[in-house]
């Protein structure tokens, strides 16, 4: 139709969790908001930033 936006001719997707609208293209590809993605597949834990404590002997001569 002439006059129309393209974001009036999409049809609205909502998030399969919350029911908000989505509107980014990933957001709509996946079917899931940003905020309900993230709760679904959290970030894995920086490597950098994980300690790991280790039972060691101690050196000789100290």
């Amino acid at each position: 139709m002439p006059g129309t936006t393209a974001a009036a001719e999409r049809r609205p997707v909502r998030c399969r969790m919350c029911g908000r609208p989505l509107t980014g293209t990933s957001s709509r590809r996946t079917g899931l908001g940003p905020t309900c993605d993230a709760r679904l597949h959290p970030a894995p834990p920086d490597i950098r930033t994980r300690r790991h404590e280790v039972e060691q002997d101690t050196l000789p001569g100290t």
